[in-house]
């Protein structure tokens, strides 16, 4: 079977193949701590499980319309407005089987062959594989940690180029946890390429203020969805706002190649949003707690941690004093301390020789983790 060109541009996702080997030696009776994946540890709110739950036994379990149900879509422009300020119509809401598909069908709508995207580096792992798959080329801009991780206007202005289509950006952000200054964000507007932000880390946000592109500007296209916030990541739900000429030509992909997102998973979305707050919130703190004592062990095992993450589940650590080659640390680490963790070149160039550790794990087992990379690394 000859592999098309389209699908060997795909890089593996090394998280995924990180947590495959640790499934695989849990099952021989490793006792492993999970903090490859950005995945909650909580259970999903009972407010949420609870409107599932009704919808089932109400019979949603049909078709919905492509854009998704439009009480879910109202619930969504209703809290754009209530929690930024802004105003979105129901009708630029397109509802997803979480964010990953509206990438695709974003970057589908509209690359053509050899267009660019500007992306930062370090970036999400699967972001340069959206792009190179709908035909286009991921242009990587560097961020700094002595910069807090900023994607600075001027360096991406330098970087623009006659075929730039786009500019993503990722507030908060993995693996870094930065934030992006609502000066960063205005100056980005103004470039002139459409701005697709990320947002599917707000409300996980720990120091500073999070706020969303479209307070800057209304050619901008935002993604989000409810797997970190509500820990639904199985539930798979996302939603993508836009304006107004990429609806329509978005609508028709999703029907040919999605149909919908599930019916009663959109009644939870609902839920989530107009009634679990108050959980989002408890979970938010605890991952704050996590995320201060996580800083300050790796800091004394002898990682480098230049700046605290602001904001998602994430520490991005700087482990050059152990060797450049991330991958292989990572690998020693799971092998000889059942510690399971991300290696940096998943992140791109500027984050190989680092490790991000996930904090969504519980505090014990958290402490578990720091005293067996002591073992580890300093015994």
């Amino acid at each position: 079977m000859q592999i098309s060109n389209r699908a060997r541009q795909v890089e593996p996702f090394l998280a995924m193949d990180v947590l495959a080997e640790a499934q695989q030696l849990e099952r021989q009776g490793a006792d492993v701590v999970h903090l490859e994946v950005g995945e909650p540890d909580f259970d999903t709110p009972a407010c949420i499980k609870a409107a599932a739950l009704e919808a089932l036994q109400a019979g949603r379990t049909h078709y919905t319309q492509a854009l998704g149900l439009p009480e879910l879509r109202e619930a969504i422009a209703e809290h754009y407005r209530e929690r930024y300020g802004v105003r979105v119509s129901p009708a630029q809401i397109l509802v997803t089987a979480g964010t990953s598909p509206a990438l695709m069908l974003l970057f589908s709508a509209v690359l053509e062959p050899g267009d660019e995207v500007i992306i930062t580096d370090p970036y999400y792992a699967c972001y340069p594989s959206f792009i190179r798959f709908a035909g286009g080329r991921p242009v990587m801009v560097r961020v700094d940690p002595a910069e807090g991780y900023q994607l600075e206007p001027a360096r991406v202005r330098a970087a623009l180029s006659p075929r730039t289509k786009a500019i993503l950006i990722n507030s908060p952000a993995n693996p870094t946890g930065a934030v992006l200054s609502a000066e960063t964000l205005k100056a980005l507007a103004e470039l002139g390429p459409l701005v697709v932000s990320d947002e599917i880390y707000h409300g996980l946000t720990y120091v500073g203020e999070e706020r969303t592109i479209l307070e800057f500007s209304d050619r901008a296209v935002v993604l989000n969805g409810f797997s970190k916030r509500y820990a639904m990541t199985g539930w798979r739900l996302g939603f993508v706002i836009l304006p107004a000429d990429l609806v329509r030509p978005m609508e028709v992909m999703a029907q040919n190649f999605f149909i919908s997102a599930s019916d009663f998973v959109q009644h939870a979305g609902i839920a989530a949003l107009r009634k679990a707050g108050p959980d989002a919130e408890r979970m938010r703190q605890v991952y704050d707690r996590r995320r201060r004592y996580l800083v300050s062990a790796l800091r004394e095992l002898g990682f480098g941690v230049p700046l605290e993450p602001a904001g998602a589940f994430y520490v991005l650590a700087d482990a050059r004093r152990w060797g450049e080659n991330s991958l292989e640390l990572a690998r020693r680490i799971l092998r000889g301390a059942h510690v399971a963790v991300t290696p940096g070149v998943d992140f791109g160039p500027a984050a190989e020789g680092h490790l991000r550790f996930s904090y969504t794990a519980p505090e014990e087992r958290i402490a578990e983790a720091v005293a067996r990379l002591g073992r580890l690394l300093h015994g």
